[in-house]
């Protein structure tokens, strides 16, 4: 199973974003920029990523996925401007409690760890909500990502609590149908504080 741990906005919040990018969304086309966008439903906050796990794990995962959670309180959230990973990734930065967002993701880390899950190390923990994806391996063609960054410098959406965390298995596309996606099915919920 091909998992990963996360925070989903509220469906208030992801429709203000949609609202917000959707515009964006035109002018990539009318560019020929070749972006895959995310769905609405499909937009959340990756605390940490556990690649491909043997389902036996899943019962001690979520033991220690409980226990990680129960140790950090709530935390008021926002979406807040936009950035970009080179020319392949477009997405919404996070505000509010970040410091405390990030030694979530931590513990999180921490407890698939202990349950034998290889989870990538050396990268720092960037919050954010993923919008697009450059198709193939050369990433978007056309003017890049920069001036749809500076269109959503100033979006703010508005504040939230996250309470829970997310495992979320990512069920790959069937292969060979043109435009297929993965689709997220949520494996398991584990609410925050005591």
């Amino acid at each position: 199973m091909r998992l990963f741990v996360a925070l989903v906005p509220p469906p208030e919040v992801l429709r203000g974003l949609d609202a917000a990018v959707r515009p964006l969304t035109d002018t990539l086309a009318d560019t020929g920029d070749a972006l895959r966008w995310t769905a609405d439903a499909d937009r959340h906050l990756t605390l940490a990523f556990l690649g491909e796990v043997d389902p036996g794990t899943l019962p001690a995962l979520g033991e220690r996925l409980d226990r990680a959670a129960h140790r950090h309180p709530p935390m008021t959230l926002r979406l807040a401007g936009a950035g970009r990973f080179g020319d392949r990734v477009l997405w919404a930065g996070v505000a509010g409690d970040t410091d405390a967002l990030r030694h979530l993701a931590g513990s999180v880390t921490a407890a698939a760890r202990r349950c034998g899950i290889a989870v990538e190390e050396g990268r720092a923990f960037r919050a954010h909500v993923t919008l697009a994806r450059g198709r193939g391996r050369g990433g978007a063609r056309g003017p890049g990502l920069r001036p749809h960054v500076a269109a959503l410098a100033g979006y703010e959406s508005e504040t939230w609590t996250a309470d829970r965390i997310e495992l979320v298995h990512s069920v790959a596309p069937t292969p060979g149908v043109p435009g297929a996606r993965p689709r997220y099915e949520t494996a398991g919920t584990w609410a925050l504080g005591r």
